[in-house]
């Protein structure tokens, strides 16, 4: 679509508008067409006036635009408006977030300019994190409406939504049952958008019902046609906006989950859903609680990224250089702290975070690792906004010597937290398995204690050879430990096991009491 015929789109849509809401108007004798025709004209006019006005005034604002009439009623109805301004034309008006605080100021003045128009115009003023609450609160009818409202005034939020939602319904229509969930990300829901950002959109794709053809095989045909409709839905949005789709089977991103990938934990935690059947919140429900952590084996298999990095980065051109400097120094960082107990931040807070935590709060690293993590950042943002061009070899020679001290110290510094962690748990473990004990056999040395559990709890058949082998197990993996020997497998599989023999001490030492209380009576 050329310039030319969108702009002649664009007044189409204004007429009807304009159109639907003088045929709605029940309070006024019907005009002759010519008046209606000046009214209009008139009101386009004064439109025009208004947007001069907000953007001289606030050359911020990110999103002009006038709601459908037909979607009038839903935003009445959610957004407790006057009943009566479902004849008005309503205005949708978007800033940046920082701006939150001026909104009252904001809208007085735009309200009293209307006022002042004589014009019947509501206006709806909001940020982008009011629009994508909308989504989060599933009322993706609103947002739909507002993604195919007519623009006044556009700095790429709009059109990056339109073209979004587009694609989303036509997906739908094709094959909704099949679809759970459509989700936004990137630089569109920041509201950071430009006319030509692309649009991150994510779709998972269920395949637990599937039984004609291999998964993988539904994977590819679905996948197919989605890409099939990037190019109809930017043709039919008008929008020089592109879209990138991810597909995901359902299947494969639960265990991307449970295996806390990174970029699956930054999806869920920014993503914004356009539709949803019930999956994509609760994970993102979950994540907020921290009930979504990562195992040791997701640990080990983000750290082994960077082991395979510097040997790759030697010979590649510049972009794959930068590329797998970047996420073989970044991710391994986001490991980190995972392990440490955090949810992975965005690349552009793993600096900050990492000094945070490990230099300035537990100073456990050193400031030098810090300076080398930014500059790489710095680095791979210059390159992706295409500031640097070339690289030398020399430079990338400092970059691949940087990788390989940086990764070195990660590897060392995870055994420093995963120690910290395991002395902290182990100890636990112990203390609460032999308070236990204490409290029910009296309060004796550890291996009087161990002897009388297995002569007069273990040879009684009133526990089983496994509570024994288990309370062994917990003193023998603590004594290891203090010998530097153990290692976080252990300790996690002690920590399972110690469960199981608190547990079932605590369900005898209940039995007793009720059998106790039971003679007494």
């Amino acid at each position: 679509m050329t310039e030319n015929e969108r702009k002649e789109q664009e007044k189409d849509i204004l007429e009807t508008n304009l159109d639907n809401k003088y045929s709605s108007r029940k309070d006024i004798i019907p005009e002759t067409p010519e008046k209606m025709k000046k009214e209009m004209e008139k009101t386009k006019k004064e439109l025009e006036k208004l947007k001069a006005f907000i953007l001289k005034k606030y050359p911020f604002t990110q999103m002009l635009s006038i709601l459908p009439p037909m979607s009038i009623k839903n935003f009445v109805e959610e957004e407790e408006v006057p009943k009566e301004t479902e004849k008005y034309i309503h205005l949708y008006m978007v800033i940046p977030e920082e701006h939150f605080k001026e909104l009252p100021k904001i809208k007085e003045e735009v309200v009293k300019q209307i006022e002042e128009m004589k014009q019947k115009i509501w206006l709806h003023l909001k940020t982008p994190v009011d629009l994508w609450e909308i989504c989060l609160d599933s009322k993706f009818d609103l947002t739909a409406a507002v993604a195919m409202s007519f623009p006044l005034h556009d700095t790429g939020i709009l059109g990056a939504l339109r073209v979004a939602e587009i694609h989303k319904s036509l997906v739908l229509q094709k094959f909704e049952k099949y679809v759970v969930s459509y989700v936004i990300g990137g630089s569109l829901v920041r509201g950071e958008a430009i006319p030509t950002s692309d649009v991150d959109i994510f779709i998972i794709i269920n395949d637990t019902d599937v039984k004609r053809m291999p998964r993988l095989e539904l994977k590819e045909r679905l996948r197919a046609i989605i890409y099939q409709y990037v190019a109809e839905a930017s043709q039919l949005a008008g929008v020089k906006n592109k879209l990138s789709p991810q597909v995901y089977l359902l299947t494969d991103f639960w265990e991307s989950v449970k295996d806390a990938h990174p970029v699956i934990f930054t999806f869920i935690r920014d993503g914004i859903p356009l539709y949803d059947r019930g999956t994509f919140m609760p994970w993102k429900s979950l994540l907020r609680m921290g009930k979504l952590k990562p195992s040791p084996e997701a640990i080990d298999m983000f750290m082994s990224m960077g082991d395979k990095t510097v040997k790759r980065v030697k010979n590649a051109l510049l972009d794959v250089v930068v590329n797998e400097i970047f996420w073989g120094i970044t991710t391994p960082s986001q490991a980190l702290l995972m392990l440490y107990g955090l949810p992975p931040p965005t690349p552009k807070h793993i600096a900050s975070d990492m000094k945070k935590i490990f230099v300035d709060k537990e100073k456990m690293l050193e400031k030098k690792y810090i300076t080398i993590l930014e500059k790489i950042i710095g680095i791979y943002k210059d390159y992706e906004h295409e500031k640097i061009k070339e690289i030398s070899g020399e430079e990338v020679d400092k970059l691949v010597k940087d990788t390989e001290d940086y990764l070195k110290r990660l590897k060392e510094l995870r055994e420093q937290i995963e120690k910290r962690s395991q002395e902290k748990t182990i100890e636990q473990i112990y203390k609460d398995v032999f308070a236990l004990l204490k409290a029910m056999l009296g309060n004796k040395s550890q291996d009087a204690i161990i002897k009388e559990f297995e002569n007069e709890l273990v040879k009684k058949a009133k526990f089983s050879p496994q509570h024994l082998r288990i309370l062994k197990d917990i003193v023998h993996a603590r004594a290891e430990f203090k010998k530097g020997k153990s290692d976080v497998h252990k300790v996690d599989e002690a920590r399972k096991n110690a469960s199981i023999l608190i547990n079932d001490v605590i369900e005898y030492n209940q039995r007793c009491d009720l059998n106790s209380k039971n003679k007494k009576e």
